[in-house]
């Protein structure tokens, strides 16, 4: 894949016009408040994990609709007090699979807690998975999860996931392994469009978060995606309004309660990106759509110039743990 989007220096400058409903705040808030009146339920249940230095608990919490949502909860073996903590989303597929898959930030020396993605998973298997079980989940849609209810936005796949990510940050925060003043979200891909969703709607739940780190970030700017890569999942809008030609207006105005652009521009946490100028699954412009627009004048983005959708894998696991670690560390003077 050759560069295919602007230069970097135009990138660097990309401020699109990206429109945002009147009652977008308005809209996340009552969905917030609603899903509070659900009982949180949030248990978490020690497990064999066959791992010498990690501790790991099975959760579950309730999330939109009251779904039982699961995790892991990892911390560094032996850990008795609350932890600097890194709640971690997953990729389009993803979900938190086997216990022993995702541990990194608990070999860093954080309480670490997954969220698994309703209805997904399929990319990593596992058992005891979240189901999507909505009656939302019936509605014409073309095969994945971008098109789920897209007419409406109290419908859309991506208001249960956003709500169940807001949801994870309450349930990490009654843990006793977790410092509630001292958590980053994350992720890459779609968990990095979730966690600009997560740091952007945090505010808005009362809840103060350290920092955002959106690796390779899916759902910014959908519009412009729509317009300039043909790849999945991105791809399932179009093909969906290929068939729906009369849904065009319809489907944008929902995406905009849900674009990373928009809900960034909630966000008050420092934030550190990444974005890979030859991806064409989540192209430069829209990540750096979002990244311009993000609200905390506490941000950087690692470019990396020649790789694709896989961005900078380990070395931005470095970047993270340093970025991390000083977060941490000025919250603790």
């Amino acid at each position: 894949m050759a560069m295919f989007d602007l230069s970097l220096d135009k990138l660097r400058a990309y401020r699109p016009e990206v429109a945002a409903p009147a009652d977008l705040v308005d809209f996340w808030r009552r969905s917030i408040e609603k899903a509070r009146t659900d009982d949180l339920s949030a248990t978490f249940t020690e497990i064999d994990n066959k791992l010498a230095v990690i501790d790991t608990y099975d959760v579950t919490y309730a999330g939109f609709g009251g779904t039982p949502v699961r995790g892991w909860l990892h911390v560094p073996a032996g850990a008795d007090g609350p932890l600097p903590t890194v709640v971690q989303y997953h990729g389009y597929s993803g979900g938190r699979g086997l216990p022993q898959s995702t541990t990194l930030w608990a070999q860093a020396g954080y309480a670490h807690f997954v969220m698994d993605t309703r209805g997904q998973g399929y990319s990593q298997g596992g058992f005891e998975s979240t189901p999507d079980d909505t009656p939302y989940a019936g509605l014409n849609h073309t095969p994945g999860f971008m098109t789920l209810g897209i007419t409406n936005p109290e419908t859309y796949y991506y208001r249960r996931v956003y709500i169940d990510a807001v949801r994870a940050l309450d349930a990490a925060r009654t843990s006793p392994f977790v410092d509630p003043g001292k958590i980053i979200v994350t992720g890459g891909s779609q968990g990095g469009g979730i966690s600009i969703a997560a740091a952007g709607l945090a505010p808005l739940a009362g809840i103060d978060l350290l920092g955002c780190a959106p690796d390779v970030p899916f759902l910014c700017h959908f519009e412009r995606a729509l317009q300039i890569t043909d790849n999945d999942p991105y791809g399932e809008i179009t093909r969906y309004l290929k068939g729906f030609r009369q849904d065009v207006d319809t489907v944008l105005n929902t995406l905009s309660y849900f674009d990373g652009v928009n809900l960034g521009r909630l966000a008050t946490a420092p934030a550190l990106f990444s974005v890979a100028l030859m991806d064409a699954t989540c192209p430069p412009s829209t990540v750096f759509a979002a990244y311009n627009h993000y609200a905390s004048d506490q941000k950087h983005i690692e470019v990396y110039q020649y790789n694709e959708h896989e961005g900078g894998q380990t070395y931005q696991q470095l970047a993270q743990l340093d970025w991390f670690a000083r977060i941490f560390q000025e919250a603790a003077r």
